[in-house]
C-alpha cells in the first residue's frame, strides 16, 4: 500500500551490529524500527507487545535461540513476517530457520541494499532468501531424503524454555522462579528434558546444545 511504513523489531545481541543495522533501516523513509531487543526472551516480549510487520532476527541469542524466537513469533503475531540474519551458513540453520517459520535468510556479509531489499519484500508479503539460501531450498527441494531433524526433538515449548535455563546455568528453584511455577513442576519439566534428548545431567545437555548449535 503507498504510504505504508514497514514496522520492525530489530534483534541482535551484539551491540555495535543492531546499533549498525538501525542506522541502515532507520536511513530509509518506508522503514521504522519500532524496538531493539538483545535476547531471546526480550524480542519475543516485544513482537508479542508490538506486533510489527517484520523481525530482523539473528539465530544465536541468549535465553532463547532464533528458532525458538521464530516459533513463538509465529504464534504471537501471525501477522510478523521474520527475516533470519546470521553468520551461520550450514543447511540445517537454513531449512530449521524455514521449518520455524523464517519468510527470509541473509547472510551477515550480505550487502546492505540486499538487506534493505528484503525488508521491503517481507513488508509487501514476499519472501526473499539470499543465494546462499536459495541453494540450500533448492537443494533440499531435489533430494528431499536428506533428513535434517528439529534439534530440540520432542520437547514442548515450555521443556524447550527449561532447557535454555539450564543451559544458562540456573537451577531448580530459578527456572521456577523466572517461569512462575512449582519448584517440583521445574524439577518434572526438568527430567523431562534430560530424558527426552538422552542426557544424564546438566554437563550432558551443554554438550548437547553444543553439537546442536543451540548455544546462544
Amino acid at each position: 500500500m503507498s504510504g505504508h511504513v514497514i514496522r520492525v523489531v530489530l534483534a541482535d545481541d551484539h551491540t555495535l551490529l543492531r546499533q549498525g543495522l538501525f542506522a541502515l533501516l532507520a536511513a530509509d523513509p518506508a522503514v521504522r524500527v519500532v524496538a531493539e531487543t538483545a535476547d531471546g526472551p526480550g524480542t519475543v516480549e516485544k513482537v508479542a507487545e508490538l506486533q510489527p510487520d517484520v523481525l530482523v532476527c539473528d539465530l544465536s541469542m541468549p535465553g532463547l535461540s532464533g528458532l525458538e524466537v521464530l516459533r513463538r513469533a509465529k504464534k504471537d503475531s501471525p501477522r510478523t513476517r521474520c527475516l533470519v540474519l546470521t553468520m551461520h551458513e550450514e543447511q540445517e540453520y537454513v531449512v530449521h530457520a524455514v521449518q520455524a517459520g523464517a519468510h527470509g535468510f541473509l547472510l551477515k556479509d550480505s550487502a546492505a541494499g540486499e538487506l534493505l531489499q528484503a525488508v521491503r519484500d517481507l513488508g509487501a508479503g514476499r519472501r526473499h532468501f539470499g543465494p546462499h539460501a536459495a541453494a540450500v531450498l533448492a537443494r533440499q527441494v531435489v533430494q528431499p531424503s536428506v533428513a535434517l531433524d528439529d534439534p530440540y526433538r520432542n520437547l514442548t515449548a515450555r521443556e524447550r524454555e527449561v532447557f535454555h535455563l539450564i543451559i544458562e546455568g540456573a537451577t531448580t528453584k530459578e527456572i521456577a522462579r523466572k517461569l512462575d511455577i512449582a519448584p517440583r513442576t521445574a524439577e518434572n519439566h526438568r527430567n523431562h528434558v534430560l530424558a527426552k534428548l538422552d542426557a544424564r545431567n546438566t554437563a550432558g545437555l551443554l554438550r548437547y546444545a553444543a553439537k546442536a548449535k543451540l548455544l546462544g
